[in-house]
């Protein structure tokens, strides 16, 4: 059985008396920074993540590089006939 309009209402009405209303409005501030801090967590996790693929791709590309360079290097050195 669901609960009705009225039985929500009085619940609400002796929740606000036994905590009272600036406890309930801090308590709801307090919740409204944690949902900020997590979402602001969550969003440096992903850039984090974003800037190590980033660098790693870098770093791979650059590896690439003074592989190819090397190599031609080696080219160089060795007579031709």
């Amino acid at each position: 059985m669901a609960p009705g309009v009225w039985q929500i209402l009085i619940i609400v009405v002796l929740v606000v008396l036994l905590f009272g209303a600036g406890r309930i409005s801090g308590l709801m501030g307090e919740v409204a920074k944690g949902i900020t801090s997590f979402r602001k967590g969550l969003k440096e996790g992903a850039e984090e993540e974003e800037n190590t693929s980033e660098s790693s791709n870098t770093a791979s590309i650059s590896e690439d590089a003074d592989t190819s360079s090397a190599a031609s290097e080696r080219e160089e050195e060795t007579p031709r006939n």
